[in-house]
């Protein structure tokens, strides 16, 4: 997990046609937590909610075959249920719930030791990719996290 560069995803577990599980581990140390909040560092709400959307976000382009782009549209019902330290290690959930029409619908949740930390609801606009170079920086990053890309 890289939280300045949100990089939120380190590993993809494991990827079918409607679930991915992933792990991420929060950094012990990041620009991030000089401000929020000093001498109590804790991972903002909403890099919880775009670690979420990231999860959903790749089940998406696997189920798409990388030939388009979800777009964060939406964050229904989301939920903050406990704070995120330095060094806690999280495992992502996203479970499709809708597809069609350009959009998309998936459910979000984090866990860390057995423990709910968050979830929602996320809406996504699906569209061609806007630039060739944005589909190759997302065929990278979906390969550094392990996850099978065409061509690849």
């Amino acid at each position: 997990m890289r939280l300045e560069y949100f990089q939120m995803i380190d590993r993809v577990v494991a990827v079918d046609a409607g679930r991915l599980t992933a792990e991420a581990t929060v950094p012990e140390a990041s620009p991030v937590f000089e401000g929020h909040f000093p001498g109590h560092p804790l991972v903002p709400g909403v890099l919880l909610l775009e670690t979420m959307a990231q999860a959903g976000g790749y089940l998406l382009l696997a189920r798409m075959g990388f030939a388009r782009m979800p777009f964060l549209a939406a964050v229904k019902e989301g939920k903050l249920r406990s704070f995120v330290g330095p060094g806690a290690v999280l495992s992502v959930e996203a479970s499709l719930v809708h597809e069609g029409s350009g959009y998309a619908v998936a459910t979000g949740r984090i866990l860390s030791g057995g423990k709910r930390i968050c979830d929602a609801e996320i809406t996504y606009r699906v569209l061609d990719f806007p630039a060739p170079e944005l589909k190759a920086a997302m065929l990278g990053q979906a390969a550094r996290i392990g996850m099978a890309v065409p061509g690849g």
